[in-house]
């Protein structure tokens, strides 16, 4: 889809503003590779060959009769019986000597027959973020196997940190997105109308404004338990009015402009008027306030998994490793992995929207 002559100038003074380019190039390198959290750290196979037939354990549930063993719960990959049935087919020699028939079957060969080899595809950081490893501490230190530690409970830290990232980053973009476009609809409508329906609007706002938002979060989970998607819709539930107040107040602006008075007399429907003629108008202010909605996403899902109020205990939390680190101090790698992932987070987002916002700026749009 071709961009119009405005969105190109737009575009031109955003790839300007090296900062906030490079900003979402890294940016998006970083989300790109955390959405293949699966392929790049697991203690599963991204791709399994079991008897001529592939298999991706990285994405998929198997139970271990998938591949002639004998329970019907998950096979365990890293168990050197299962990844004997796996490279020689299911031979039943794997639950005496799996090692030797290992060796046997890489040959092509066990007790001299010629098999079908099956093979395996790790990623590169062989832990998952819930994978409890054999380490002799914990938490213990950096080393060749575990490229930042692991936390004290002897998961690696580098998985949780890719997983919590990408946990991160979807949390804050769809409570953002809704909230925002909530928020927005909501600040128009006030603005544009005015009278009673500003007035109405200003109260309900006082008051959901004054609920506290810990307490109905606490109750909520309680009740219901604490999930994903519930901390999704209370973070909405109390986001959506943080852009009410600058929407509103572009629009009570440019509602009395003489474009805005010329279509009202041509007919033009409130709707249109409102969301094609004075919105585009009213986005500086709005693109403004983003980054302060961002970041505050960000810190408030950190916030309340520090006190323990966010999401469950087996979630790839930031917030949760920050608390590991301030109760660990002795295991100071946990404070520098929380503390440099919200660092470069944050930072890349903060620049990113600083660009957007001075690209959609009149004064340096038409410049």
């Amino acid at each position: 889809m071709k961009l119009s002559p405005l969105n190109q100038r737009r575009w031109r003074n955003f790839r300007r503003n090296r900062r906030a380019f490079w900003s979402l190039l890294i940016f998006a390198a970083l989300f790109v590779l955390s959405l293949l959290a699966e392929i790049i750290a697991n203690d599963r196979p991204i791709v399994a060959s079991y008897r001529g037939e592939l298999y991706f354990p990285a994405y998929r549930f198997y139970p271990e009769t998938t591949f002639g063993g004998d329970f019907r719960t998950e096979a365990n990959y890293t168990d050197p019986s299962v990844e004997c049935l796996i490279v020689s087919g299911g031979r039943e020699e794997c639950w005496d000597e799996p090692q030797a028939t290992i060796a046997a079957s890489r040959s092509g060969f066990v007790n001299g027959q010629e098999i079908h080899r099956g093979w395996t595809i790790w990623p590169p950081i062989p832990y998952h973020y819930r994978t409890i490893n054999n380490v002799g501490t914990a938490p213990s230190s950096p080393d060749a196997s575990h490229w930042l530690g692991t936390d004290d409970t002897a998961r690696d830290v580098t998985a949780r940190v890719i997983y919590g990232f990408r946990l991160s980053i979807l949390f804050t973009l769809i409570v953002t997105a809704v909230a925002s476009v909530l928020g927005i609809a909501a600040g128009a409508v006030q603005g544009y109308f005015g009278g009673r329906t500003d007035l109405v609007f200003q109260r309900l706002l006082e008051i959901w404004g004054s609920t506290p938002s810990l307490y109905v979060i606490i109750i909520l989970f309680a009740i219901l338990g604490r999930s994903f998607w519930l901390l999704v819709f209370v973070s909405i539930l109390f986001g959506w009015p943080a852009l009410v107040g600058v929407v509103r107040a572009e629009f009570l602006r440019a509602r009395n402009f003489e474009y805005v008075r010329a279509a009202r007399a041509l007919g033009v429907r409130d709707r249109t008027i409102m969301f094609r003629h004075i919105l585009p108008n009213a986005m500086v202010a709005t693109l403004t306030m983003l980054p302060f909605v961002v970041t505050g996403t960000i810190s408030s899902l950190a916030a309340l998994d520090y006190l323990g109020y966010g999401l469950p205990a087996s979630a790839p939390s930031l917030g949760e490793l920050a608390l590991q680190a301030k109760q660990n101090l002795q295991a100071p790698w946990l404070g520098f992995a929380a503390f440099f992932t919200f660092a470069i987070m944050l930072s890349l987002l903060v620049f990113i929207f600083e660009g957007i916002r001075d690209a959609f700026d009149p004064r340096k749009t038409f410049r």
